[in-house]
């Protein structure tokens, strides 16, 4: 007598259904989203954010709709749901514009880091407002330089918000 052949079959929460779920969750509120990763074995990972600032309230919200949308019966997972840290890097354009006003650490495609204050936003990229001293010829002392940098999106490697606990 033969033993029947069972075989564990987990169905896959593909990255473009939970984005499909998270834009409806989001759709008439200022969230947006940052990232969403979907492990081979259903561990999803959203980060959200808000232009005001985010909520516990509002991580809760958005869990639940997406929660509700998938069957544990269908296929097990794990979700979470939360804001980037306030480390972590700048990946969307809303970050940014978020950020106007703050200093920031950028570090460029060729390897150049810049430390300044960002100051405008555009479809093409970010400006920062740089100061340091430099060494001006024929002055014995260093003087303070401002410069503006316009830096393309895809110059941009890292750009990091400098926390000041000022």
């Amino acid at each position: 007598m033969e033993t029947p052949l069972f075989i564990a079959c987990t169905k896959m929460i593909t990255k473009e259904y939970i984005e499909r779920l998270l834009g409806e969750a989001i759709a008439d509120s200022t969230l947006f989203a940052v990232s969403i990763d979907v492990s081979g074995n259903n561990d999803i990972r959203v980060l959200i954010d808000n232009e005001e600032g985010i909520s516990i309230d509002d991580c809760v919200k958005v869990s639940r709709i997406i929660e509700g949308s998938l069957d544990r019966e269908e296929e097990d997972f794990s979700l979470n749901v939360s804001s980037p840290g306030a480390d972590q890097p700048l990946v969307v354009r809303r970050q940014y514009k978020k950020n106007i006003g703050r200093e920031l650490i950028v570090k460029r495609d060729e390897g150049v880091k810049l430390k300044g204050k960002l100051t405008a936003v555009d479809d093409n990229g970010i400006v920062l407002h740089t100061r340091e001293k430099q060494r001006i010829e024929g002055r014995k002392a260093k003087q303070w330089v401002e410069e503006d940098h316009h830096i393309e999106f895809e110059k941009i490697v890292e750009a990091r918000v400098v926390l000041s606990f000022k």
